[in-house]
């Protein structure tokens, strides 16, 4: 009976401290639009290149937008990514994944709402991923 009293007592302790420890859980979350212009002058800010934006609401169940960029350089690839990584941590308490950050020719960010790919010019030139998403020049559709 007492180790009961004792592990209630820590399990309500713990809960308690990350209550208290930056209230993550209690944050209130950005709209897909607020996140992706955070996003988008995070980029900027630390001087990506050719930035794309694309809407993918009512295209895909993947997020709502995607965003992509270059950076000039495998190292700043992976530097631009921690950073939004970091801002989006410390801005809204928003954890996102990342893969291929160790390599840096092509950093995915998925935030949830927003997929962020971030490469070296020549694999971004290389993979066209803009090409899948935006519609073909002349095709009548408005993106």
């Amino acid at each position: 009976m007492k180790e009961e009293t004792i592990l209630t007592s820590q399990t309500e302790a713990a809960v308690t401290a990350v209550h208290r420890a930056g209230s993550v859980v209690d944050q209130p979350q950005p709209s897909s639009e607020v996140l992706l212009d955070h996003i988008l002058t995070s980029l900027a800010d630390d001087k990506a290149e050719d930035i794309v934006q694309i809407d993918l609401r009512g295209k895909t169940a993947i997020g709502d937008f995607m965003v992509i960029a270059s950076g000039r350089s495998t190292r700043q690839v992976s530097a631009m990514a921690d950073k939004l990584v970091e801002r989006l941590k410390r801005d809204f308490g928003r954890v996102a994944r990342i893969e291929g950050k160790d390599t840096g020719d092509w950093v995915l960010i998925d935030t949830g709402d927003v997929i962020v790919h971030i490469f070296r010019p020549e694999v971004r030139e290389f993979y066209q991923l803009e090409k899948m998403w935006l519609p073909a020049e002349g095709d009548g559709k408005n993106n």
